[in-house]
This record gives C-alpha cells, sequence and structure tokens, in this order.
C-alpha cells in the first residue's frame, strides 16, 4: 500500500513515517510539509492513502482533503489531529479515520487494517465498450447502453448525496455555488457547518460514481462545483435533439422513435424534487408536442400501426390529455376498428367528467358526431 503524507510539523511527519515503515506491507511514496507540494504530489503519485494534519497555516486539512477528493476521487485519507473538535468533522467529509496526535504504531496499525479491505474495492465495474447514460426520466437511473442496455444499481449511502448528484446533473452546463448548495439542501446549518456537511455529499458522490465506473468529475473550482461528464450522456440531452430531427421536415422516424422511447416518465418523478418542477412540466410539454409530430408523420406515410403504437403510448403517460384520445379515435377508425373509436371516446368522457366535471370539446364531439353519421 502506497501512501503520503502532508504535516507542517518536521518531527511530527518524521515521527509518523518512522512509524509507518515499520509497518508491513506499506511504503511512504512522500512526505511533505507544503500542503500545496503535497497536493502536486498526491495527483502525480495518485498512492493509496492520504495522512493528513488538519491544523495547518495556509490551508487547513479539511480544505485540502476536498482539494485531494476533487482531483483523485478514489485516495483514502486519514486525518491526523491534535485537537478532538475535529473528530466530528473528519467523519463528516468521510475519511476513513482520523488519529489522535502524538501517535503510536499500535493506533496507526489498526489504521492499515482498516485501510487494506478498501484499496481494491472501487471501480467494479467499467463502461469498457459500451456507453453510460444518467437517465432523468421517471427517476435517477445509471444505465450502460448497448445491445442489451443494463440498469446499473446503485447505492446511495444517503438521500442527500442522491439529490446533490441530482440537482449539480440538472445544472450540469453551469457552475454551481457551493453557497447555494448550502441554503437549498442545509438551509438551518450555520455556514461552517454546512461547508462540512456539502463536503461530506460530494465526497459520498465522488465514491458512488467511482464504485460504478462512471467517470464523471466534480471539479471545484472559483467557490462552485461544476460537473465534467467526459463521455457520459444525458437521456435528456438526447431526447431533447429532437427539436432539430423535427424541425427537418423528413427525419429518420426509426430514430426518433428511439429518442421519443427515452421519454420513459416525467422528469424524475419518483423523486418529486421541488426544485426539478418546472423542468419536468417543460419537458413533458415538449414530449407531448414531438409525439404528436411524429404521429402525424406516421400517418402521412400510411404507417398507422407504428402511429398506433406510439399514441397508445403516449396516453399511458399522459391519460389526462384530450388530444391521445382524439388521435387514437382517429387512427382506429383509419384502421377500420369502428368499436375502439367509440371506445376512445367513451373513456374520453368518462376521465373528463370524472376528473375535471367537463365534456369532450366541440372539435372532437363534432367530429365524432360526424364520423357516427357516416357509418349509420
Amino acid at each position: 500500500m502506497r501512501v503520503i503524507l502532508i504535516d507542517d510539523e518536521p518531527l511530527a511527519l518524521e515521527h509518523m513515517k518512522k512509524i509507518l515503515l515499520d509497518i508491513d506491507g506499506l511504503k511512504v511514496v512522500g512526505k511533505y510539509l507544503n500542503p500545496t507540494e503535497g497536493l502536486k504530489a498526491i495527483i502525480k503519485e495518485q498512492p493509496d492513502a492520504v495522512f493528513l494534519d488538519i491544523e495547518m497555516p495556509t490551508i487547513t486539512g479539511i480544505k485540502l482533503a476536498e482539494e485531494i477528493q476533487n482531483h483523485c476521487p478514489n485516495i483514502h485519507i486519514v486525518f491526523v489531529t491534535a485537537y478532538d473538535e475535529y473528530a466530528v468533522k473528519a467523519f463528516e467529509l468521510n475519511a476513513v479515520d482520523y488519529v489522535m496526535k502524538p501517535v503510536h504504531k499500535k493506533r496507526l496499525t489498526e489504521t492499515i487494517n482498516r485501510l487494506k479491505p478498501l484499496k481494491n474495492i472501487h471501480m467494479k465495474k467499467r463502461i469498457s465498450n459500451r456507453s453510460g447514460m444518467i437517465c432523468c426520466f421517471q427517476t435517477l437511473q445509471f444505465t450502460l447502453r448497448g445491445d442489451e442496455p443494463e440498469n446499473i444499481k446503485v447505492h446511495w449511502r444517503t438521500s442527500k448525496a442522491k439529490e446533490v448528484f441530482a440537482f449539480l446533473i440538472h445544472n450540469r452546463r453551469k457552475p454551481v455555488r457551493k453557497e447555494v448548495l448550502i441554503e437549498l439542501f442545509w438551509p438551518e446549518s450555520e455556514l461552517e457547518k454546512g461547508f462540512a456537511q456539502l463536503y461530506a455529499a460530494i465526497y459520498q458522490i465522488r465514491k458512488t460514481l467511482a464504485s460504478i465506473g462512471f467517470n464523471i468529475k466534480i471539479i471545484s473550482r472559483d467557490h462552485s462545483y461544476i460537473l465534467d461528464m467526459q463521455q457520459i450522456k444525458i437521456d435528456v440531452d438526447e431526447f431533447e435533439k429532437l427539436e432539430v430531427m423535427i424541425n427537418d421536415g423528413n427525419p429518420d422516424l426509426t430514430i426518433v422513435q428511439q429518442l421519443l422511447d427515452l421519454y420513459g416518465g416525467d422528469y424524475l418523478e419518483k423523486e418529486s424534487y421541488l426544485w426539478a418542477e418546472s423542468e419536468r412540466e417543460r419537458l413533458r410539454v415538449l414530449w407531448l408536442y414531438y409525439t404528436q409530430q411524429t404521429i402525424e408523420m406516421l400517418i402521412q406515410k400510411k404507417e398507422y400501426t407504428k402511429a398506433l403504437l406510439i399514441c397508445q403510448r403516449m396516453q399511458a403517460l399522459n391519460p389526462y390529455s384530450e388530444e391521445s384520445y382524439f388521435m387514437l379515435m382517429q387512427l382506429y377508425d383509419l384502421l377500420g376498428e369502428r368499436h375502439f373509436v367509440e371506445q376512445q371516446y367513451s373513456r374520453l368522457t368518462d376521465m373528463l367528467l370524472e376528473e375535471y366535471g367537463t365534456e369532450p370539446g366541440s372539435e372532437i364531439s363534432e367530429w365524432y358526431l360526424s364520423w357516427r353519421g357516416n357509418k349509420v
């Protein structure tokens, strides 16, 4: 196991190195009095763990820990401190352990024993030659897409970490200020406590992403976080490609249908995050519009069965839209299915009466009466 030590006290740094060298299977690849130099070495050497003093004059160990996580999310951190007050903060940051000064071999051996099982547990899954996608329609989900798409089971340590990640995805095109995150997710906390809780959540998110092999970086810059998505796609971004395709006038309808299928339900519907409501409504309106446009193009090509299947899905996902009933009535008429035309009108009438206390609009009623008259 390779470790790096950072402490601004020369004697403490040398003492810790001497003890660690006596522990089997452990190699000290660097020790640094200067935190900035230590961070550079960590990025270059990629050790398994860092032993980090908390109280340093130029930058606190808490802040340095966040920088380490920012660049190297898989590295484990052990805090070394002479102050009990920092113990809680250390665990809030999800450090593997914290060690009180003066350090002793027995205590450091316990820490190393905690580290060993963790050394090889990250990156159990890799995306390899398949593309990764984060899905936000209906629920937050990670998938590997290929010939056989695979949903990845993700264990979130806390629901708060999951929501913070979802909020960063929601704002993926711009930096999100840390103060904004604290105000939204920890409004009752004092600022210092809020930062500790935020750092803990970001640490958990990075560990979760690393454990499933999704190469997403959460970059800390100018008091903000921004996502570096690498090759990871978002289903919402793919879905919104429909705008260009539909406006093209003669799109590949097979690809259009594949993009429509990404909409498996409303945006983050199962999570019910209040901050997502406006985006939820925007995407719902877009999906209904794109679906209607696709159905009309299929009808023009006389591909009635394909149009019918899409319209049935439209109704299943949005059962309170009059438009879906009307389009199904027209499609069943084109297919010569009289019974199903009547069934759709009856269902529409019942739905409107039960949900809104109204009747079908004049356009639909007039079409239906005209249709019945022609069928007599």
